[in-house]
């Protein structure tokens, strides 16, 4: 059984035709522009703004190149294109990157993943690290809920596919989000930014840069606060939920004492206080339990009934209060010095993240667990030093240190409520007997990690290229977790109290790692012409063991298996063919990827099926093979016209995974480990696409000359999974998404759009899982329906 949307034949037909207007006749693409005024002229200079156009630099070798001269896929969203379609975080910007994906519930919940790599899909461990890595302004993020932050005066985005560690401070193994915001300006510049919508919708941004001391010492600052309503109306409490509430600050400085040495150094701090993250009944799934434990039974017996059981009524009815505190903040530092053949860069940071959560997790108006919040508190440290050669020579390499501590520390509570017993264990069972049992678990995790890279690439003749990379890693793991429980019946009867402790008892252990790693990555590319380049490549990737930090399995005695203490490294291999082309003046580009990528040791969701509680935690999945293909296309056919289409096929499996955890439909009333091998890879699309583009005249409005314009962005994904078990209850059903805008955008700075987010109102879920205790019931977070706003805009 799939979760059932509403397909739209008018959307994929709107995709279906922005991909066709690539295949534009060669006549169109070659016709003469014409005459045209200065201002006209300057726009069309202008770098155009998605994946892999010819003149867009990146810095993804650490060195400004153009992104047609990297031998491995990557796009690129620039600040143009953010601007453009009013993508304003990175859940946003997957629907321009098809092989980006995000699977989110809450901050802490969150996880990223490209080409279906990235971090296990279930409750957040700390013990664990991401495999998709975030650097903003060259500084590692620890904690994907930073993928849930607002973007602030950025330059462009760099989503860089396969293993990266050869070039980027943290090794990461499907790959990374290389971000770069705009650095200060020796020219006075600001601007200013507001848009408003239905459901509440009010977004300011503002930026200001300027010399502070002649050409010697400039500053940026930049502002952005978003509020909105809760799209999810809670019959339960009155109050709308899922809202949105943040603002994000960010301060720069540069320093140019002299033509060698550059320093910058920033600031940032953000704070969210949404009422947020709630989920709605999506279905109730039959398991193999007896008819009396099934959600229909379950429900009736306490006269429950959800508020809806179609979850585009977007109606919650949780009891308890919600919310999803967060503050970001941190400083760094970045200090360049040219010695003429190479360049000294020395990247200082601190980085913290404070995170209180309050969560209802029975989803329903059902007393069952009262309260579930893990608020935790991360601190992070990092320094890295790279000695990059200078200018086009035989040989150009990088070679760097790195050096990163990080700490976590979470104190969390569970409450179960009056209804725990009846919903959890039998009904035959006293109430009181998990009234009021509260369990408290407190943890604490230190990572070290410590680094050596280097990378080259030798110019074996003015076309042919050959590029190797070295990485040594080191890492020090040590973490203690620690829970008790206080509360419920008190009782001396030992089939109650073993009842009880199945649902959670008291453990305690702690557990230290060290481990080291050599990988790579070596790719031989050549450049037929200027405008062809053809690569191939092979990269080893290493993401470190881990430390389970929500509990283990107990051994018959009752004391904690600490065999499962310790998750094992994942190795990843990624084989890669690629081939970059221009074309028509370089008005067209396109470029193809195939890949395989084989994971050993996957880290991997499971669920106990040994005695005592019944817990889910991490362990690995012996094989897991990844293969695909992705094609990048972008058009510019004249003055008035830009088009774009991005479509990736990936075909993801579990190879082997002999003890993953059960399904839905396979649940019993023992938990046994189910044999997961050859089962599709959660949280992957086999197909994704997404195409758009804009046409745009100049004109007057208001005596003022211009630009009108019209654009369409369109985003689609094919069924996936979005559960561990690869349940066939918890499939979300593949959707597209119509995005539109029109508006003018004034020679003197000044723009006005207006806009249509999901315009044909598409019905899609986000995210889906299933409830605790296994009743059957099936919760999700349905996506946005259609949203309309207003976006005005000024620059000097």
């Amino acid at each position: 059984m799939s979760v059932v949307t509403r397909a739209s034949a008018r959307t994929l037909a709107s995709v279906a035709a922005l991909t066709a207007c690539l295949s534009v006749p060669a006549v169109a693409l070659a016709e003469a522009e014409g005459a045209a005024t200065d201002s006209t002229q300057a726009r069309q200079s202008a770098t155009p703004p998605t994946a892999s156009l010819g003149d867009i630099v990146v810095t993804a070798r650490r060195r400004d190149e153009r992104a047609q001269d990297v031998p491995i896929a990557l796009t690129v969203v620039n600040e143009e294109l953010l601007d453009r379609t009013g993508a304003y975080n990175v859940g946003q910007v997957t629907q321009l990157a098809p092989t980006v994906q995000l699977l989110t519930s809450n901050p802490r919940n969150t996880a990223i993943t490209i080409r279906g790599l990235g971090a296990s899909y279930g409750l957040a461990n700390d013990g664990l690290e991401q495999g998709v890595g975030i650097y903003v302004d060259q500084v590692y993020y620890g904690r994907p809920a930073t993928a849930t932050l607002d973007f602030v005066d950025l330059d462009r985005i760099e989503i860089l596919r396969g293993p990266q560690g050869t070039l980027f401070g943290k090794n990461t193994t499907a790959g990374a989000l290389n971000i770069t915001t705009r650095d200060p300006s020796f020219t006075p510049e600001g601007q200013a930014e507001l848009s408003f919508g239905d459901y509440g919708f009010l977004q300011a941004k503002a930026s200001v840069s300027g010399p502070i001391v002649d050409d010697k010492v400039a500053g940026r600052f930049s502002v952005v606060s978003t509020r909105r309503d809760g799209v999810l109306d809670n019959v339960t409490t009155g109050t709308k939920q899922n809202s949105q509430n943040s603002i994000s600050l960010r301060g720069q400085l540069l320093f140019q004492p002299t033509d060698q040495l550059r320093v910058r150094l920033f600031a940032d701090y953000a704070d969210l206080t949404p009422e947020c993250c709630t989920q709605v009944y999506v279905t109730a799934g039959q398991t193999l339990k007896p008819a009396a434990q099934q959600f229909a039974a379950l429900a009736a017996g306490r006269g429950y009934a959800p508020a809806s059981t179609h979850p585009y009524d977007r109606l919650a009815d949780v009891d308890s209060g919600i919310q999803a505190d967060q503050i970001h903040r941190g400083v760094s530092a970045i200090v360049d010095y040219d010695f003429g053949w190479a360049t000294l860069t020395s990247v200082s940071a601190w980085r913290a993240w404070d995170w209180g959560p309050q969560n209802d997790r029975d989803y329903t108006a059902l007393d069952i667990v009262r309260q579930s919040a893990n608020p935790s508190w991360q601190d992070q440290w990092s320094q890295e030093l790279r000695l990059s050669s200078n200018g086009n020579q035989r040989i150009d390499w990088t070679g760097g240190l790195y050096a990163f501590h990080q700490a976590v520390e979470t104190h969390g509570v569970t409450e179960y409520g009056a209804d725990a017993t009846y919903w959890l264990l039998s009904p035959s069972l006293p109430n009181a007997l998990l009234d009021g049992y509260t369990v408290y678990n407190d943890s604490r995790i230190e990572t070290d990690s410590y680094a050596v890279f280097g990378q080259l690439t030798w110019n074996i003749t003015d076309r042919l290229h050959l590029t190797p990379g070295l990485r040594y890693t080191y890492e020090e793991k040590s973490g203690a977790y620690a829970a008790t429980t206080t509360g419920g019946l008190v009782t001396t009867d030992a089939t109650l109290i073993s009842r009880r402790l199945g649902i959670a008892r008291p453990q305690a252990y702690d557990a230290e790692i060290s481990d080291d790693d050599l990988s790579g990555q070596v790719s031989l590319s050549y450049d037929f012409s200027d405008d062809v380049l053809v690569y191939g490549s092979a990269a080893r990737g290493y993401k470190s063991a881990g430390i389970n930090m929500a509990g283990i399995p107990n051994l018959p005695s009752g004391q904690p298996s600490l065999t499962n203490a310790v998750v094992k490294p994942e190795v990843v291999t990624t084989y890669e063919l690629g081939l970059k082309t221009q074309g028509f003046d370089r008005r067209v580009t396109a470029n193809l990827a195939a890949y395989r990528t084989d994971v050993e040791d996957y880290q991997a969701n499971v669920v106990d099926s040994g005695p005592g509680a019944l817990r889910g935690y991490l362990a690995n999945a012996e094989k897991v093979v990844i293969q695909g293909v992705e094609l990048d296309a972008v058009a510019r056919p004249n003055q008035n016209l830009d088009l774009y289409a991005n479509v990736a096929w990936t075909d993801a499996k579990y190879d082997s995974f002999a003890n993953g955890p059960c399904p839905l439909e396979r649940i019993g009333t023992s938990t046994v480990a189910c044999d997961l091998s050859g089962k599709d890879l959660p949280g992957v699309s086999p197909w994704a696409a997404s195409a758009g583009g804009e046409v745009h005249g100049d004109g007057g409005f208001l005596g003022l000359p211009g630009q009108f314009y019209g654009g369409a962005d369109a985003s689609f994904r094919s069924t996936y999974n979005s559960d561990a078990s690869v349940s066939r209850y918890t499939e979300i059903e593949g959707y597209t998404i119509l995005n539109l805008r029109a508006g003018f955008r004034a020679d003197n700075g000044w723009e006005a759009s207006l806009w249509v987010k999901n315009a044909l109102d598409e019905d899609y879920l986000q995210f889906v899982s299933v409830q605790s205790g296994n009743s059957g019931l099936v919760i999700g977070n349905p996506g946005d329906p259609r949203t309309v706003g207003i976006t005005l805009r000024a620059r000097y």
